[in-house]
């Protein structure tokens, strides 16, 4: 006796192991992009804060970091106090809504913290936010 064999037509696409692969890449592609944040300052230790929340990342951000030895960063360049006039009048000029992160260190002199954000104050510019850990 001789069985016949049907032919298929077209191609047969396991559905369900393609939902599987699918669901892994898009949850690995997720957990890649949370981790993947972008810090203009320098890595400080920050003081704790309950209500601390993430920041988003724009273009038209820039980054003061304060040391504990008082040194004082424009994203990652040193400069001094007397440097930071000028560059955040050319930052105010290329960007009209621009905003200011002040990353200062847990044992930074606080002394100048408040002279960097007075300066900030002084240039106009009003979108300013001082970096925290949630504790």
């Amino acid at each position: 006796m001789k069985l016949s064999k049907k032919k298929r037509k077209g191609l047969h696409i396991e559905v369900i192991p393609l939902i599987d692969i699918m669901t892994f890449l898009v949850a690995t592609l997720v957990l890649v992009q949370l981790s993947m944040s972008k810090n203009d300052g320098l890595n400080v230790d920050l003081p704790g804060a309950s209500t601390s929340s993430a920041k988003e990342k724009k273009d038209d951000a820039v980054t003061l970091t304060v040391l504990p030895d008082g040194k004082l960063f424009y994203n990652k360049e040193q400069i001094g106090l007397n440097q930071l006039t000028q560059k955040l009048s050319a930052f105010k000029a290329a960007n009209k809504n621009g905003s200011v992160t002040i990353n200062a260190d847990s044992q930074s002199v606080w002394k100048i913290v408040v002279l960097v954000l007075d300066e900030v104050k002084k240039m106009g510019i009003t979108k300013v936010g001082i970096s925290t850990e949630k504790k």
